[in-house]
């Protein structure tokens, strides 16, 4: 959040660059202003000297600096405050322009806690083994299987593949592919093969519940206009289910994160803004390649530091909250510039003109700038 803090939005500068030009502009308003009751009408130059302060003070820019500012400090209370973290000063601007949400699906549309599947017959030999070597992965499946044998240490030497699996010597445990299996499986729910020299290669299913109102979110986001696409690792059957239970039309399986960065790419091609919402190591290059990208707290390290903001909690319900508040802040910073404006344009003549003493120009000035602070405030308020 203090990264966030000291960084800038786009609004931000152009509101600076436009203060920095507004200043000497309102000066040699003030100055003509002086001239022009002193020399044309004839004012005595203490009454014209009255009237170019007016001027001065009257045309402060204290509403066009608070006019971005304001709306984003609330704005990133108010999301605080539903555990939701912003970690890029321009992830509000991005998430405004949205108009496609790309889902992962483990960790991501499900809890990522998947457990092993026991109503098979497991081997505890090989379920050892598979133990060791995923106690080097964070991986939700790899979690499983840990969890599932807590007391067998961690083999020495195991490299981790980003979407395939893991490799100890001659040892695969991954997906299908990676371990040079034909995918003859039809199971709808995630999967393990462990494949050893010699030894015919064992099979581990899990089972991973939706998060609980993935559902509902998902019919949220349709309702708001938003395309929604699905992409995953898993196997079609697995993928396919989940697409099928939450109503995602458009998905793919199998996916590599090569193919989930260019599935990014394309949409970007076409003119599309889309929101990427992933949490595996599989996900960090897409999470960096989207317009702009959401994480869970849950995620691996180099996907949170990927991701444009991260979400506390086991509810999807953030990421309807996020869009929803970076769409209101993008409408009131719109707001605020025209209001910051609008004042300008009706307050000024009224100062050269002489209508404004120094005192009402202060109270007008001060006026300004407390209508668009509290304008930025209705970003605060959430109806029950």
């Amino acid at each position: 959040m203090e990264l966030v803090e000291q960084r800038r939005a786009r609004y931000v500068v152009l509101a600076d660059r436009v203060a920095r030009r507004y200043a000497p502009a309102v000066h040699g308003l003030a100055a003509a202003t002086f001239l022009g009751w002193l020399l044309i009408v004839g004012a005595p130059w203490q009454v014209a000297l009255l009237y170019a302060v007016a001027v001065l003070i009257i045309t402060c820019p204290c509403a066009l600096g608070l006019a971005v500012p304001a709306v984003q400090v609330i704005a990133s209370g108010r999301l605080s405050r539903r555990g939701i973290l912003l970690k890029s000063a321009t992830a509000l601007e991005r998430l405004a322009r949205v108009d496609t949400v790309v889902f992962d699906k483990t960790g991501t549309l499900t809890l990522g806690r998947p457990t092993l599947d026991r109503s098979d017959p497991v081997d505890d030999e090989a379920l050892a083994l598979a133990a060791s070597m995923a106690a080097a992965s964070r991986h939700p499946l790899a979690r499983a299987l840990v969890a599932a044998a807590p007391h067998v240490p961690a083999a020495d030497g195991v490299a981790e593949v980003p979407g395939a699996g893991l490799r100890w010597r001659e040892v695969r445990l991954g997906n299908c592919a990676f371990c040079n299996i034909p995918d003859a499986s039809g199971a709808a729910g995630p999967e393990l093969w462990l494949a050893r020299p010699g030894r015919a290669p064992l099979h581990f299913r899990f089972r991973d519940e939706l998060r609980r109102d993935a559902v509902a979110v998902v019919a949220a986001l349709r309702s708001r206009g938003l395309a929604l696409e699905l992409v995953s690792g898993d196997r079609a059957p697995v993928v396919a289910a989940v697409a099928r239970g939450l109503g995602i039309g458009t998905w793919r399986a199998a996916c590599t994160p090569p193919d989930k960065t260019a599935r990014l790419e394309t949409l970007a091609a076409a003119g599309s803004r889309a929101l990427l919402v992933g949490d595996g190591l599989n996900d960090a290059p897409a999470l960096a390649a989207a317009h702009v990208s959401l994480s869970p707290a849950s995620a691996v390290d180099i996907s949170r530091n990927a991701a444009d903001a991260v979400f506390q909690g086991d509810d999807l319900q953030p990421v309807v909250e996020l869009l929803e508040v970076a769409a209101r802040a993008h409408r009131l910073i719109k707001q605020n510039l025209g209001l910051a404006l609008a004042y300008n344009v009706l307050a000024v003549p009224l100062a050269v003109l002489g209508f404004a003493t120094p005192l009402i120009a202060a109270l007008c000035m001060s006026g300004s700038s407390l209508l668009v602070v509290g304008n930025a405030f209705q970003l605060g308020w959430r109806p029950r």
